[in-house]
């Protein structure tokens, strides 16, 4: 992988910031990867995630929203979340600048709803989801689903889920689902919180969700691109 470098796109309002991992090998298409509600994109998940793609071939933006921009801790104003959208839309721009392939977006938790809620707001922007713990319901809120979306997501997405998140069990998960008419698939994540990755080190879990995600957005056959 050749690194990571810092990047900064203050031409759009909101603006882009985080960090582009750039990949020895590209296969051409990009990732844009953020974050939960109490996080920033340097989280433990989303550098791990961003590494394993690059070394698999995709250029990968970790990119803070611009709630996290505004400032540095607490959560997001659910008045603001469509500011934070529109930061989801201006980084698929700038990654549009930087990759010949397709374009893929999402998150983990609120980084990854906010992804799907633009994606069913925007249908083609991105060419698919990778949807990182999508907070079903607030812990102990099983009727407070975040669905209301679902019905008009028309991109694919690949969901990972552990099986012990309280935003959402494997049964709700798998019945949540099937308001989506896009092609879609979960990945569990036995023993998982929230967090996927957990106080001990999962090394083997970024490289399983790579697997995952190729096997569900497999490369076209013959498709060729330059570095």
């Amino acid at each position: 992988m050749r690194g990571m470098i810092e990047f900064s796109d203050v031409a759009a309002e909101p603006a882009v910031r985080g960090y582009l991992h750039e990949p020895d090998n590209p296969n051409g298409d990009a990732l844009i990867l953020t974050h939960g509600a109490g996080a920033n994109c340097q989280s433990r998940l989303l550098t791990a995630l961003a590494g394993a793609f690059a070394s698999a071939g995709f250029l990968v933006l970790r990119c803070d929203l611009p709630f996290r921009q505004s400032r540095p801790f607490g959560p997001p104003f659910p008045a603001m979340a469509t500011r934070d959208r529109l930061g989801l839309q201006h980084a698929v721009s700038a990654m549009r600048q930087k990759s010949t392939g397709r374009i893929f977006l999402g998150g983990h938790s609120y980084g990854g709803r906010q992804s799907s809620m633009l994606a069913s707001e925007q249908p083609g922007l991105a060419d698919g989801l990778l949807l990182l713990s999508y907070p079903l319901h607030p812990p102990r809120k099983p009727a407070e689903l975040r669905t209301a979306h679902f019905p008009q997501l028309k991109t694919p997405a690949l969901f990972v889920h552990g099986s012990r998140d309280p935003f959402g069990s494997q049964a709700e998960m798998k019945l949540a689902l099937e308001l989506i008419p896009a092609e879609k698939q979960r990945l569990e994540i036995e023993g998982a919180g929230h967090e996927l990755l957990g106080k001990k080190a999962d090394d083997g879990l970024p490289a399983r969700i790579v697997t995952a995600f190729q096997q569900f957005f497999p490369q076209s056959a013959g498709a060729s691109f330059t570095a």
